[in-house]
């Protein structure tokens, strides 16, 4: 069974309702978002730009302000919301598989008034994407996911014939994420996507503990 639901802090127990400083460190695969607004504080914390640079990577991928996003794992909407404000022409799809982040983010994008947002409950084996998009994202999720190769191949429907799928994980040696023995070389997302039937298109580095690769149709 794939588990990409986003960046989990394996030293706080699901009943603490007081959320734990965002490091991003010590991820535990098995744990269940059952309660996102108990996350939400983390994951939305203003620190977390420091590293995770939204703005420089929205900015590397240059979309046009209609373009069609999926964003795949999207939790408390972190990226989701971003790329509706800069895509206010667009459509941007928050798509993860826990209820509890689903119910969430579809309230948030109804309070920051963000009707460009549409919130999806997916299955572990399927992110049902309702159209083709420009982009699919996939921010810290993709080390969760099992059968990977299988996962993205069922996606190239799901995009337009120009549109790209952009990987964001973090890097070996980096003090955020899982163990390193949970974290996924660049080199094999490169392998397994090129194995799904896409080909790479550009590599940004311009993120100090994450890769960010991108590949094509």
């Amino acid at each position: 069974m794939m588990r990409w639901s986003l960046l989990v802090l394996c030293s706080v127990c699901a009943c603490v309702k007081t959320a734990p400083p965002p490091d991003f460190s010590n991820e535990n695969k098995e744990h269940r978002f059952s309660h996102a607004e108990d996350w939400a504080a983390a994951f939305e914390d203003p620190t977390r730009d420091d590293w995770q640079k939204p703005d420089e990577v929205l900015k590397a991928l240059a979309l046009p302000p209609n373009a069609k996003v999926a964003d795949i794992g999207a939790a408390t909407g972190y990226f989701t919301v971003r790329f509706a404000r800069a895509l206010p022409e667009g459509t941007v799809y928050g798509i993860d598989v826990e209820s509890s982040m689903v119910e969430y983010l579809t309230k948030r994008a109804q309070t920051e008034a963000l009707p460009n947002v549409k919130v999806v409950l997916a299955a572990y084996d399927d992110p049902k994407i309702p159209e083709p998009v420009d982009l699919i994202i996939v921010v810290n999720t993709y080390h969760h996911i099992s059968d990977r190769t299988a996962y993205f191949a069922g996606l190239f429907k799901s995009l337009k014939p120009t549109g790209r799928i952009a990987i964001i994980d973090f890097a070996i040696g980096s003090k955020r994420g899982p163990a390193d023995s949970a974290k996924v070389d660049p080199s094999v997302v490169t392998k397994e996507l090129l194995a799904a039937g896409f080909k790479s298109s550009a590599s940004f580095p311009i993120l100090t503990d994450q890769y960010f690769l991108v590949f094509g149709r």
